[in-house]
């Protein structure tokens, strides 16, 4: 089984494992990629915008799956800064 979900202009690489493999971990092919980027994210190898890309899925969406797994996100005092000042916009 191959993983992909990159946009065209990406350049990709391509992870094969073997459907009894696949089938021994219970996950579909979309929840091994959340998995992969919640792994990466929590051990601080990816941003949270590339663990969100690897994983397909939106901010508030990859922010919700790391909830579930009680994987914190990593925040500077500068993301908190610019957070607290977009709020302060609203």
């Amino acid at each position: 089984m191959g993983l992909s979900n990159l946009s065209k202009n990406d350049s990709a690489m391509t992870i094969s494992i073997p459907d009894e493999v696949m089938a021994q971990t219970k996950l579909s092919a979309s929840d091994l990629k959340i998995e992969l980027a919640a792994y990466l994210y929590e051990k601080r190898r990816l941003s949270i915008g590339k663990a969100r890309k690897i994983a397909g899925l939106g901010l508030i969406d990859f922010q919700q799956e790391l909830a579930k797994r009680n994987i914190y996100l990593h925040l500077t005092i500068e993301d908190v800064d610019t957070d607290l000042r977009n709020l302060s916009k609203l």
